[in-house]
Parts: structure tokens; sequence; C-alpha cells
């Protein structure tokens, strides 16, 4: 994982399905060829992460199989 302040498209940006219904739990994420960025969509200038593609496949399958909560 690695910190990041390469640009990425305001429309490239999508809330995470996860997300909390509420205003104060989002999580937005944007797919590039090299993995995804990751940020807090109720401060979305204050920072974001990016991950390897494999790191993110094997977050999303932790999820999908109920590994993570």
């Amino acid at each position: 994982m690695t910190r990041t302040s390469n640009e990425v498209p305001e429309s490239a940006w999508f809330k995470s399905s996860y997300s909390g219904g509420n205003e104060t739990e989002c999580v937005e994420a944007a797919f590039d060829d090299a993995g995804a960025s990751v940020r807090d969509s109720t401060r979305p200038h204050e920072g974001r992460f990016h991950v390897r593609s494999a790191a993110w496949s094997d977050f999303v399958g932790s999820l999908r199989s109920g590994q993570l909560r």
C-alpha cells in the first residue's frame, strides 16, 4: 500500500457498496491499470492511498467470503 498524490479524475471515483448508509462512513475507490486508489468521501482532498491489483483482489475476496465484516 502506498500513499499517493497522483491525480485521479473526479469522474473515476465511485462510492463503495460497503459504505454505511449515513454520510459519515463513506469510502470511495477509483481503478487504474496498477490497482485501486481509496479515499474517504467525506474528506476527499485530505489524501488517499493506492493498493496494487492483487492486494485489492484479495481484499474484495475476503469481503465477499465473509472473512472481513
